[in-house]
């Protein structure tokens, strides 16, 4: 039986101050819990109905799985159609990022990016091509939100996730640096090369103008029709396919 202080705990993980206390955050869903035990992360415990119990699949020993009714999974769940399965989470230490790792790859560079549907989509659309690393700036939103890590799908689980102070990380970078901008040269007729950052600016301001002196190649994805913009997580995609495109070739 759930008790009001599991319960207290749970459901305050919905918001980043009480992530940050506790070091916890909430993943939903079958699939999404099951990525989550075969990763790296550490599973504080799974929540679970009957039902999904019974298709979680094999728990390691290691891992506490409590056994609720759909009523009390109701209290703690945020989804409007629960799946019956909830874990909480540890989050992941936060380590210095070593610039030698990101050599020879390319790497993503968030500016700001604040709708939590975006990111998700961000992360899930990095594991899809191969993109290791996710540079944030503290302004981007927390990626262990809730709706971030619904909309991953599991990738968060796989992808390493930096929040730093861009501005400087970028004064300190080697690498060749690519900024999404409406004046830039066509993604198509860009040389992204063997390695560098990819730098996609905030919903509705783009790329911070601070950040734009410390950008080598300006990019743009070329407008045939009236759109103002895209969306982030659309440019980020068509971004990463040119990428793998040029890659493959």
């Amino acid at each position: 039986m759930l008790s009001k202080a599991q319960i207290s705990l749970i459901t305050s993980l919905q918001h980043k101050k009480f992530r940050t206390q506790h070091q916890l955050f909430v993943v939903e869903g079958i699939k999404s819990v099951m990525e989550f035990v075969g990763s790296s992360y550490k599973i504080q415990k799974i929540w679970a109905t009957a039902d999904a119990a019974a298709k979680l699949g094999k728990i390691p020993q290691n891992i506490k799985l409590e056994e609720v009714t759909v009523a009390e999974f109701g209290k703690i769940s945020s989804l409007k159609n629960p799946q019956g399965a909830l874990a909480t989470v540890e989050m992941p230490a936060e380590d210095d990022l070593d610039p030698a790792i990101l050599a020879n790859k390319h790497s993503l560079i968030l500016d700001d990016v604040q709708d939590p549907g975006n990111l998700g989509t961000i992360i899930r659309t990095a594991e899809w091509f191969g993109i290791e690393h996710l540079i944030c700036s503290q302004g981007t939103v927390d990626a262990y939100n809730p709706k971030v890590v619904q909309a991953t799908m599991g990738s968060l689980s796989r992808i390493k996730i930096h929040y730093l102070d861009i501005e400087s990380f970028l004064e300190e970078n080697q690498l060749p640096t690519f900024g999404a901008l409406l004046d830039g040269d066509s993604i198509y007729e860009t040389d992204f090369g063997k390695q560098g950052l990819i730098i996609m600016g905030n919903e509705g301001n783009g790329i911070r103008k601070n950040l734009i002196p410390k950008i080598q190649k300006k990019v743009t994805i070329p407008r045939v029709g009236a759109a103002e913009s895209l969306n982030v997580a659309v440019a980020t995609t068509i971004f990463c396919s040119e990428l793998t495109r040029q890659k493959l070739r």
